[in-house]
């Protein structure tokens, strides 16, 4: 039996971490690294964490269109060392949701004044769909926190 799929995607952005987390619930910061079109976030222990991206063009041959909603609740925030969004699932466009899974960001001030950022999700039911989905964030999560430091290092 092979390992349960994760995600834990770590870099380091040139900007402070009130201002790292900050980027993970404006709703103009998610548009513009993460591309989402709508948010209701709320940097708050009990608050909601909900994003959702347009369908894509293209489809998965696992997971149909990309896109679709990610929600979930923030059971903790602290802001200078990051949140956890429990609770959470994706609802693609097409096909069943996946989850839940567990996604937590942490952020340390490192001694040059940047922040290090660890992206980490975890939750996992054996199939192809959930082995895929990882596959596929992974790469994502890569992709968005380099976004997110191309905005944040303007």
């Amino acid at each position: 039996m092979s390992a349960k799929p994760s995600l834990d995607v770590t870099t380091i952005i040139a900007a402070p971490p009130g201002r790292v987390l900050k980027a993970f619930f404006d709703a103009d910061a998610l548009h513009a690294w993460w591309q989402v079109a709508h948010s209701v976030t709320t940097p708050r222990t009990l608050g909601p964490y909900s994003v959702e991206w347009p369908p894509t063009d293209f489809r998965d041959e696992v997971l149909g269109r990309l896109g679709g909603v990610l929600r979930g609740t923030v059971m903790e925030f602290n802001p200078s060392q990051g949140f956890l969004v429990a609770d959470l699932f994706w609802l693609p466009p097409d096909g069943d949701p996946i989850g839940p899974m567990a996604l937590a960001i942490s952020v340390r001030a490192e001694p040059s004044g940047a922040t290090r950022i660890r992206v980490t999700q975890s939750g996992y039911e054996e199939g192809p769909r959930w082995r895929r989905y990882y596959e596929v964030i992974t790469y994502g999560w890569e992709r968005a926190l380099a976004s997110m430091k191309n905005l944040l290092e303007k």
